[in-house]
């Protein structure tokens, strides 16, 4: 999957390239000018998507990426919190493992802030 990405943006980053240098010709014409700056605008966008392409989907989404690792981690935790002394059953894991993950972000948000 991540070839095919590779590749895809290549191949966009070329065609924008492709089309920027059309774009250019169309605006050293003075006649030309108006179609020359929205055929550069529409090469400027397809840059950005071929860039998004290429780099790692973390960098790309970075939101999406810490919050689906997040959810991931939280997941863990509950599975391993049954075992732990002083819980009976897998909800009362679960609602301690909730408490403790917020009690470390509040930990965190207070060291960032401080």
């Amino acid at each position: 999957m991540r070839f095919l990405r590779g590749m895809g943006g290549v191949l966009l980053w070329i065609v924008a390239s492709l089309i920027g240098l059309v774009g250019a010709v169309l605006c050293v014409t003075i006649i030309l000018l108006p179609l020359g700056i929205p055929v550069l605008l529409i090469a400027r966008r397809m840059f950005g998507i071929a860039t998004k392409l290429l780099l790692p989907r973390e960098m790309s989404h970075p939101v999406d990426e810490a919050a689906k690792s997040l959810r991931r981690t939280r997941k863990r935790a509950g599975r391993k919190l049954p075992d732990a002394p002083g819980t009976t059953d897998v909800a009362d894991a679960g609602k301690k493992a909730h408490k403790r993950m917020q009690k470390g972000g509040r930990r965190l948000r207070k060291q960032v802030a401080g």
